[in-house]
């Protein structure tokens, strides 16, 4: 590709169709960190203040229950971190709340396990109806969009939230930071996965079954009714903190038998087919140049690091076969099935119906009142 160009500074590159570079090749990603994210983060330095703030509130508006909060568990690095330092440092008591959409690693299952038992915790699953889960997960790769873990991820946030609505608890904490997700996926990659309208649309062109118990969100639900008419607050604790990917997983392993993954979000066998094959090998979107940049940006990795690892596919060459036949095993689909969707006409978010405006409107107010910080999306 003759017009190829990827950042002096980070490693994102074209395969981000809207990136832009300034006069010394530096993307609108790294700009933006500099803009909007680092004068009020600065690297977790300095917000001690505000984070007891927070602390003090969510045990205020606890007391006579029998939890503070309830915090989102994957069983990855961000959130079982964040566990431990929600209960051994802030002496919070946190109901632990994991939601099972029917694609959890063994690793996954056990890292939830060792870091329950070994903080003496309740944990709370909520499982997804898998027949409706699954049908919605063919319906995104018969459509053949890039996103096709928004029924996961939808589930996710649209179940923490309504067991937050339902029972009157007013803070969840997430995993969700600057530290390791200061670079944000280019939106033509990862689409919003709290869009309801474009799931139903997509759902109604392929699926089978109708959603009857498949939870389901919205922008204006989670982001505008919950906080300002419920008061149930989302809070980003380790943005207020310094956080360490590397030091916070040695950590782990040391003290909690915690075990690594290969690449972030892996704790998902949907999520690690779905971002280490379909994305780079269908549509050309490597979401590990996501990844590092934030971690190149937060000084936790060196470009010529990254650039040496993406020299290889995220995808074991050895192990894609078993993949495929995992994957559509649990799909009932035939891997030629599977494989044919990796062929079909290229589409985007953009061809089907979407609150996409209500987005954008909610980010101008938001970057306007200053209610959240952000990277590029």
């Amino acid at each position: 590709m003759n017009d190829y160009k990827i950042c002096s500074r980070c490693v994102m590159d074209t395969s981000d169709a809207k990136i832009k570079f300034d006069k010394d090749g530096v993307c609108d990603h790294c700009l933006a960190f500099d803009k909007n994210i680092l004068p009020i983060w600065n690297f977790g330095k300095g917000r001690e203040k505000q984070l007891k703030e927070i602390v003090d509130k969510i045990k205020q508006s606890s007391k006579g229950k029998d939890f503070d909060c309830i915090l989102g568990m994957s069983g990855g690095i961000d959130s079982s971190y964040l566990l431990y330092l929600v209960t051994k440092k802030l002496d919070l008591r946190p109901l632990v709340f994991h939601v099972d959409a029917g694609w959890n690693s063994q690793i996954a299952v056990n890292n939830i396990e060792k870091l329950v038992d070994g903080l003496g915790l309740d944990l709370y699953t909520e499982v997804i109806d898998w027949e409706e889960m699954k049908d919605l997960q063919r319906s995104f790769f018969k459509i053949g969009v890039p996103h096709v873990d928004t029924p996961q991820d939808h589930a996710f946030f649209a179940t923490m939230y309504k067991f937050a609505a339902n029972y009157n608890i007013k803070n969840i904490i997430t995993g969700g930071n600057f530290s390791t997700e200061c670079t944000r996926n280019p939106k033509d990659w990862m689409y919003y996965q709290s869009d309801s309208t474009q799931l139903k649309d997509i759902h109604n062109k392929f699926g089978q079954k109708p959603l009857k118990n498949f939870p389901l969100t919205s922008a204006v639900w989670h982001r505008l009714y919950l906080p300002f008419m419920r008061g149930i607050k989302l809070h980003r604790i380790l943005d207020y903190m310094e956080y360490n990917k590397e030091e916070a997983t040695k950590f782990l392993v040391n003290n909690y038998g915690y075990q690594e993954y290969p690449q972030k979000h892996f704790e998902s066998r949907f999520t690690r087919f779905y971002e280490s094959y379909w994305l780079p090998e269908r549509f050309g979107f490597d979401t590990r140049r996501v990844q590092f940049s934030s971690l190149i940006l937060t000084n936790q990795m060196s470009r010529d690091e990254a650039i040496e690892i993406l020299k290889q596919p995220s995808y074991d060459k050895e192990n894609i076969k078993h993949e495929f036949e995992y994957i559509s095993s649990k799909l009932d689909m035939s891997v030629d099935e599977l494989k044919d969707c990796m062929n079909m006409p290229l589409r985007t978010y953009k061809d089907f119906k979407s609150q996409d405006y209500i987005y954008k409107i909610g980010a101008t107010v938001s970057r306007i009142l200053s209610l959240e910080a952000g990277g590029k999306r």
